[in-house]
């Protein structure tokens, strides 16, 4: 198993980039969730649950790590409105650590109480918010999205006043395992307040971390393309998981494109370009067929923020790149939840099409389709098996069956039950109707078990 390997690496860029916050002191603190699997990567699945309380509720600096919790400074669009008068108003950062693959690794916060970026804000997470958020993250693991890791959920015994739920409502504090805390809007409040010396700190200090790169006169340009890469793939994970992150605001864009942040989230039943998550959202800025501009858009934001430090005509092949790396990404991960193997570029790009032709259709959910389609062949008897004959999904038959099964993509017990595993919105209300109601934890306990099953029955034909 990894061992314990602290590394605070953000404490070389500096006071500027961060405030030295105290936690909030919490009037309880009752375990509610802690991810073993995750802690294991990280040498902290030995602690004990006083040890875990003591280091994730009441925020006890970890051996030879942050001696105290940082705030991080950044700005960011939100819903294309740019706004100077963000950061962490609710969490921090904690710890940084490696894993067994010698990645650097955060661990940050949500709801663990004020700072100086608060504003109007009490700094808390309903119980609710992080119950959602743990369920969110294990069923992009599963389905093979590139996510932040729920590592910890513990209630605090505050009752919370929210306009947008009913309230008086339980309280909580997540922390949450990450590839990086920093996001695109730490970029653009550094461009912002003309930092230019910080702003090349920065980029070199993530070339560094993140990509193993060192710095060079062309690091703006590489380090965007990097983020140009990994933001495709992010976008392209998105539409293969069905998956509707709500707010890509460009302040929830991390620099190495790991999904996170999850708030008013969804995953859309149908393939349906416009299905929202959030209520909020009134021109579906963000709706699942609009997540690849949304999150290109945000790409561009930081070449803006870069462009302070290298000419534009620099920058601008990897804002041009991402349509194809977008496409060749989602490819990818159509193919990956198929588990077929691919069949020669034309012959794949007529598979997506018809894919997509076939679930515009909106007989069959994505999740009932990519279960019943599993390994390229048609596996029965399923309740969408009348759909399947029309004509919309005429096509998608002819092309699949030019795709060979990748090895394994069957071999797990799962592909033989009933029901595919899902994730739809009342299912996700029931779970907090049952905690809320009588304290009744199985239904959640049950569900992160089912997921990871399905995560296990993916990976099998990795």
């Amino acid at each position: 198993m990894p061992a314990y390997r602290p590394d605070p690496a953000i404490l070389a860029l500096g006071g500027d980039f961060y405030d030295p916050v105290a936690p909030a002191d919490f009037p309880q603190a009752i375990l509610r969730f802690r991810n073993d699997s995750a802690a294991a990567a990280v040498g902290l699945d030995g602690l004990s649950d006083g040890q875990w309380l003591e280091h994730f509720a009441r925020f006890s600096p970890l051996p030879e790590n942050l001696p105290e919790p940082l705030a991080l400074r950044y700005h960011g669009h939100q819903f294309r409105v740019y706004n100077p008068d963000i950061g962490d108003g609710r969490g921090f950062l904690f710890a940084q650590l490696r894993d067994g693959a010698g990645r650097l690794l955060d661990l940050g916060t949500k709801g663990s109480g004020r700072t100086p970026y608060s504003r109007f804000g009490d700094g808390r997470l309903t119980l609710k918010g992080g119950v959602r958020e743990v369920l969110a993250t294990e069923m992009l693991e599963a389905l093979g999205v590139d996510t932040s890791r729920s590592f910890s959920l513990i209630e605090t015994g505050e009752a919370l006043e929210r306009h947008d739920e009913p309230s008086p409502t339980r309280a909580a504090v997540l922390v949450r395992l990450q590839h990086s805390h920093i996001r695109i809007g730490t970029f653009q409040r550094l461009a912002y307040r003309e930092e230019t010396a910080n702003l090349q700190k920065l980029t070199d200090y993530c070339l560094r971390i993140y990509f193993d790169e060192e710095s060079g006169k062309d690091a703006p340009a590489r380090l965007l393309d990097h983020v140009s890469r990994e933001a495709a793939r992010l976008a392209a994970s998105y539409i293969g998981a069905g998956f509707v992150h709500g707010v890509l605001n460009s302040d929830n864009i991390a620099i190495t494109a790991q999904s996170f942040d999850y708030g008013p989230w969804r995953f859309t039943p149908y393939w349906d370009g416009h299905f929202t998550a959030a209520y909020f959202d009134h021109d579906g800025l963000y709706a699942f067929g609009r997540q690849p501009e949304a999150i290109h858009w945000d790409l561009v934001q930081l070449a803006a923020s870069l462009r302070t430090i290298a000419p534009a005509e620099v920058l601008t092949p990897a804002l041009d790149a991402f349509p194809a790396r977008f496409q060749e990404a989602l490819t990818a991960a159509i193919f990956r939840r198929l588990g077929v193997e691919r069949a020669g570029t034309e012959r794949d790009g007529a598979l997506l099409a018809a894919l997509e032709t076939a679930l515009g259709a909106k007989t069959v959910t994505i999740d009932r389709f990519f279960f019943d389609w599993r390994g390229g062949r048609r596996r029965g008897p399923s309740p969408a098996d009348p759909a399947y004959e029309t004509e919309p999904f005429a096509d998608f038959r002819r092309a699949v069956a030019e795709c060979p099964p990748r090895p394994g993509a069957l071999d797990h017990a799962y592909w033989s039950d009933g029901e595919p595993c899902s994730m739809p919105i009342d299912e996700v209300e029931a779970i907090w109707s049952a905690i809320d109601a009588g304290d009744d934890w199985g239904p959640f306990h049950a569900k992160v078990a089912a997921m990871r099953r399905m995560g296990e029955a993916h990976a099998a034909a990795a």
